[in-house]
């Protein structure tokens, strides 16, 4: 592999300025369970639950619309749209075609990131 080459997301975290609330949201939204858990240098955080923990939420840093943004596999973009409100988030850009790629949508969350979906 070279340096050119596009490597798969193998880790994030999603900064929150309140943890509990931010760990409510994005069960809420993903519709999955969160596992809490000590880091080695005392911060708390609440890994997504996949096949495999593949990121997390962390007390960590601050929280930031124009900083990292991951872009989450989504079967139904409009349907997860739907519990982001819900849940105490805002739509920013609604489900938008990207032609042979697909569809986007990205959301701001409880805590003024914004992530982004993808469907194929």
């Amino acid at each position: 592999m070279t340096d050119q080459t596009a490597m798969p997301l193998a880790w994030f975290e999603i900064p929150a300025a309140d943890l509990e609330r931010a760990t409510a949201f994005y069960k809420q939204v993903f519709e999955t369970p969160m596992m809490p858990m000590d880091s080695p240098g005392g911060n708390v955080m609440a890994f997504l639950d996949g096949e495999r923990p593949f990121g997390c939420i962390t007390g960590a840093g601050r929280p930031d619309s124009n900083g990292f943004k991951p872009y989450f596999g989504c079967a139904d973009i409009e349907r997860t749209l739907g519990r982001v409100e819900r849940a105490g988030g805002q739509v920013v850009v609604p489900r938008t075609s990207i032609g042979a790629f697909g569809h986007i949508a990205q959301f701001s969350d409880s805590e003024g990131n914004v992530i982004a979906l993808h469907s194929a």
